[in-house]
């Protein structure tokens, strides 16, 4: 049975507690406001959690991991601000029916390990940092005791998209295009070049194919940064990706790859219809279990 490993749900003390601010994050009735996003019109019933429960049975997943949504930004939030929102996220969705399972997050502002090591041992299957707060070398080094705590616990990390800066007369779809996407593939590239040698061990899925970072490889060796490396303990959610940019990343992170006995997914393989042979035997043998959906 399938796993998805990238969805959102907002419990209702966690709605009340966004509706009850009068800055960003802030939700209107049912209107979201963030700081570099114009007004979303959420669906209730996208939070509705008898409704949502009955699509992911109808869906036949075994799993479906939510986590807190990093655009909020409730992570970047001083301490007062984020520690109840948490509370209300990790309280309510822990609480939810199967087949749902929970992504931790952490207040970055006051970082304390500690009460993401609690969150982990409560049953929550790893964290998820927002992108934004990886981007370079000095963002792996400054979450090191985070990432410590998930590699002791075996535990893998999740990372998302965090919130995206204000741009003015930008389209409706500009922040998940531009600053989603480019948060991703830098945080992918300062794991690569930061984040790995401090922790070997750490699993670790990036969301929205990692912004497509991988498909730089070409352009990575010519600058020096070295080819043919393959990561067994990375893997890439699908998002809303379909099955061109599916097929351009499994040829990247895997089909010249050599399956490992250190591959330990911590989801089963989902093989979308790609349309290619290649793409579907990188998926099936050579690059095993890595490639995850998601349907946020």
């Amino acid at each position: 049975m399938p796993v998805d490993v990238h969805q959102h749900i907002w419990p209702p003390d966690l709605v009340e507690l966004l509706r009850a601010r009068t800055a960003p994050p802030h939700l209107d009735g049912w209107t979201l406001r963030l700081e570099g996003e114009p007004p979303y019109a959420v669906d209730p019933a996208d939070h509705d959690i008898g409704a949502r429960t009955r699509l992911a049975v109808a869906d036949g997943l075994e799993l479906a991991l939510v986590s807190l949504s990093g655009p909020l930004g409730v992570e970047h939030l001083p301490a007062a601000e984020a520690l109840p929102l948490l509370s209300a996220f990790h309280d309510g969705a822990l609480a939810l029916p199967a087949p749902f399972g929970v992504w931790a997050s952490a207040c970055l502002s006051e970082p304390d390990p500690e009460a993401v090591e609690r969150e982990l041992r409560r049953g929550c299957v790893g964290l998820q940092l927002p992108a934004t707060a990886l981007l370079d070398a000095a963002g792996w080094h400054g979450r090191a005791p985070f990432l410590d705590v998930l590699t002791r616990l075996g535990k893998p990390l999740f990372v998302h998209p965090g919130p995206a800066p204000p741009a003015p007369a930008a389209p409706p779809w500009w922040a998940a295009l531009v600053p989603y996407q480019q948060q991703l593939h830098a945080a992918w590239f300062a794991f690569r070049a930061f984040g790995r040698a401090r922790h070997p061990g750490l699993r670790v899925c990036f969301a929205a194919l990692a912004g497509l970072a991988p498909l730089h490889g070409e352009r990575l060796a010519a600058r020096g940064g070295g080819r043919g490396e393959v990561d067994f303990d990375v893997f890439y959610d699908t998002s809303s990706y379909g099955t061109g940019a599916v097929d351009a990343l499994v040829r990247a992170v895997g089909i010249d790859g050599v399956v490992s006995g250190s591959d330990r997914p911590y989801a089963p393989p989902v093989v979308p219809d790609l349309g290619a042979d290649a793409a579907v035997h990188a998926l099936r043998t050579v690059n095993p279990a890595r490639l995850l959906r998601g349907r946020a």
